[in-house]
């Protein structure tokens, strides 16, 4: 679907002219009729999504509107294929970031090709057994999508998978009896089966149990890689791309292209770019690779470089192992953890990362911001508007977000900011978090502060676990690189926030990728004529 399209989120019930517009031109590619089918009660809700069910059929012919449906969560509705048992659900209200979920369902019911490798078609269509589904989300998540769309698609290619989007702030009785407090979360047959951002190919790889073997026997068998990315956010990207520019043999291992950027809201310091968001920009990372012959590796974890004249061996969880000339790492990052007891306990059950995601299914409740920096601050600024309460506590003895941002945040009536606060635990009860324990550093007093969410904001830790003795690191696990990317293993270069670079920027890291890849081409010129002069 073009991305100006999924630019368009409306909030509110009544579409616009221009959305209205471009939805009865996608319409229009409707091969067969469908039906929208509606289960309503007597509330506001039920209204709304009547309105927006019947604004939707009057753009096309080939589709109508029932009102007879029998689920329980109402108001919901299906869509389906005319005479057929409806496999995907909107238990909610798909405005916001699930606008683009429900044309998409609309459009492939209808039997519009969907734009997926005929591979991954075959894949789908050839699961045995019955899975059926259910998404929790919130309209203001930008990660819920990939997985609502992923699923629904899988509905409409195999008749024995079930898709449901469920709308947390809608359903908060459920979700709390579920014990939902992070999105996306994903049950299968009312079981848990993951939570957070995942991608088509992730979740077959979850439910379809030999592909990761079949997967593995296939790389195994790759000639070796002038150029091995390993990384596939914008450091990455990057560097794939001026490899693949210079001729050379580009391989990308990605555990997840984009990175930490599909976890990044709003991006205003992209210079020629004035605003984005971080999935559109992953996406768009994504779509430049792949116009140059670049072989992309995707949801395949590294866990060991290993280096032997002058050929160097990255194995994969998977069990397959990839041979390269030269390899360029750019693992990234990830979010730093407090390190309290109680913490990892309790992550996803009130302990979260992403106040973008999470903040509505905290509606009304008290919560906790952890860090004082840029993200701490719009962290809580943005909460406010949501929770009934924020308490934002810094380790430090002043704030260190901008200063624009600190005037908003103290302008708020429903925030209060703790300074020199250490926190030292997490505390919970029936499985969901119920408070936190804080010290004063500067008196020494421990303090209880009852709440119900907690989202950690205080930076990033590199992804580089996995290479110690690999390359050397610094003691907070950066990659050491020089001037020109090399690390200390010759043929071995680095890129982006895992290194010892400084300022974790996106432009800079999309530097650092390309200045890597030329240093990597120019090691593979000079090792060439060196073998070749002897």
């Amino acid at each position: 679907m073009p991305q100006a399209f999924s630019d368009l989120q409306p909030s509110h019930i009544m579409l616009d002219s221009a959305i209205k517009t471009q939805l009865a031109a996608y319409l229009e590619k409707l091969r067969a009729p469908i039906e929208l089918i509606a289960s309503l009660d007597g509330g506001d809700a039920s209204a709304q999504m009547r309105e927006l069910l019947l604004e939707i059929a009057e753009l096309s012919p080939l589709v109508t509107v029932r009102e007879d449906g029998d689920e329980a969560r109402r108001p919901s509705f299906a869509v389906a294929r005319a005479g057929e048992a409806p496999r995907i659900r909107f238990a909610g209200i798909p405005l916001g970031h699930e606008f683009t979920s429900l044309v998409l369902a609309l459009l492939q019911t209808g039997g519009h090709p969907p734009k997926v490798d005929d591979a991954v078609v075959g894949q789908i269509r050839d699961l045995k057994g019955a899975f059926r589904f259910e998404t929790y989300i919130s309209l203001s998540c930008h990660n819920c999508p990939d997985v609502v769309q992923a699923l629904n698609l899988m509905a409409v290619l195999n008749p024995g998978v079930e898709s449901v989007m469920i709308d947390g702030a809608l359903y908060q009785d459920e979700v709390a009896a579920r014990q939902v407090m992070a999105v996306p979360t994903v049950l299968l047959d009312g079981e848990p089966f993951g939570q957070g951002r995942m991608t088509l190919e992730e979740i077959l790889a979850k439910v379809d149990t030999g592909a990761a073997a079949r997967e593995a026997e296939v790389l195994d068998t790759r000639d070796p890689y002038d150029v091995l990315v390993v990384g596939g956010g914008p450091a990455g990207a990057a560097a794939a791309i001026y490899a693949a520019r210079k001729g050379i043999r580009t391989g990308l291992v990605a555990e997840r292209f984009g990175g930490q950027v599909l976890d990044t809201m709003a991006i205003e310091n992209f210079i020629s770019v004035r605003q984005t968001e971080g999935p559109k920009l992953a996406a768009a990372l994504e779509q430049h690779v792949r116009e140059y012959p670049v072989e992309i590796i995707n949801l395949q974890r590294a866990v060991a470089l290993k280096s032997a004249d002058g050929m160097h061996r990255l194995e994969l969880a998977g069990g397959a192992t990839l041979k390269a000339r030269s390899v360029i790492l750019a693992p990234g990052a990830r979010w730093r953890e407090m390190g309290v007891p109680g913490e990892r306990e309790y992550k996803a059950k009130g302990v979260c990362f992403c106040p973008h995601c999470d903040g509505p299914l905290f509606k009304g409740k008290r919560v906790a911001v952890i860090g004082g920096g840029n993200s701490g601050v719009e962290a809580a600024i943005d909460l406010a508007g949501i929770v009934e309460h924020v308490t934002l506590l810094e380790f430090d003895a002043h704030l260190r977000a901008d200063s624009v941002l600190q005037t908003k945040l103290r302008s708020l009536p429903n925030v209060n900011v703790v300074l020199a606060a250490k926190t030292t635990e997490v505390t919970g009860a029936d499985g969901k978090v119920n408070g936190l324990i804080y010290q004063d550093r500067s008196g020494g007093a421990s303090h209880t502060l009852p709440l119900e969410g907690i989202f950690v904001q205080i930076g990033l830790l590199p992804n580089t676990d996995w290479l110690r003795g690999a390359v050397d690191l610094t003691p907070r696990g950066e990659i050491i690189v020089d001037a020109r990317g090399e690390t200390s293993v010759p043929g071995v270069f680095a890129a982006g926030d895992a290194t010892t670079a400084p300022y974790k920027q996106i432009i800079i890291a999309m530097g650092d990728g390309a200045k890597a890849s030329l240093s990597a081409f120019d090691h593979l010129i000079r090792h060439s004529v060196a073998a070749v002069s002897a």
